[in-house]
């Protein structure tokens, strides 16, 4: 009569062989949520900041909506990251920001650069 075989540790080996993967696959779920979340607030915050210089013609104050606007951002917008200009025919107003998001694991990289454009007539 051939002896049967003890299966008691395959259970274990293959946790052990998935965990990294299922690890891997969550964390980048995260990181990709962390950077589409900052992408469609910097997105939002171009827009406000783009909004307020077609209206009020004043690139100080488009650029504070712009810093308003993205009040998650971790470290904040700062007025060198927001380019405002205004011009052509019909006038036209372009705000754009760029934002450096950090990653918390640094498996993918430590930075992807985000950029966020808004365009909009002048006048409202």
């Amino acid at each position: 009569m051939a002896k049967e075989r003890s299966e008691k540790g395959a259970a274990a080996v293959e946790f052990a062989l998935v965990v990294p993967l299922l690890l891997l696959l969550l964390i980048g779920i995260i990181e990709f949520g962390r950077v589409y979340n900052a992408q469609i607030e910097l997105s939002g915050a171009v827009r406000e900041g783009a909004r307020t210089m077609a209206i009020h013609n004043d690139p100080a104050a488009a650029r504070a909506a712009t810093r308003q606007g993205a009040p998650s951002l971790n470290p904040a917008l700062t007025d060198g990251q927001i380019a405002v200009s205004s011009g052509g025919s019909p006038c036209t107003v372009v705000v754009t920001a760029s934002y450096p998001m950090n990653f918390l694991t640094g498996l993918f990289g430590s930075t992807v650069d985000l950029t966020g454009k808004s365009t909009m007539q002048c006048g409202g």
